[in-house]
């Protein structure tokens, strides 16, 4: 089990694919290390010798990822929240950032649908 940046690797998958259990770390950065640490990306995890792991390790470091990443991602929502610009106001306020459509979608930041209470039937 190869361990980087504190995250257990999954050694059943090929290297290019297991890299990208990293946060900030995807398909096409996950190759450019591989290439870059001179490991066979279509070589498993649990086959790495310790020095492709050590190689992989120095490359990794060459880049913001996990916890550094996900602290500077938190710091500029909050700063975006601070100097109340568009998208910090729908931040506070729980709805999508990004310009999609809120009157029938966007379940996922507006959460579950809230009852109206005493609403009749028109007409009977």
């Amino acid at each position: 089990m190869a361990r980087i940046k504190n995250i257990d690797l999954p050694g059943d998958k090929h290297t290019c694919i297991g890299l990208t259990a990293i946060y900030g770390i995807g398909r096409p950065l996950a190759k450019t290390i591989c290439k870059d640490a001179k490991v066979d990306e279509a070589k498993k995890i649990k086959d790495l010798t310790e020095d492709e792991i050590n190689a992989l390790r120095k490359e990794v470091d060459k880049y913001v990822v996990e916890g550094d990443l996900r602290r500077d991602v938190q710091m500029n929502i909050k700063n975006k929240m601070e100097i109340n610009c568009y998208q910090g106001i729908r931040h506070k306020k729980g709805l999508p950032v990004r310009g999609q459509r809120t009157n029938r979608n966007a379940r996922t930041r507006k959460g579950r649908g809230k009852v109206v209470a005493n609403k009749k039937k028109a007409g009977k």
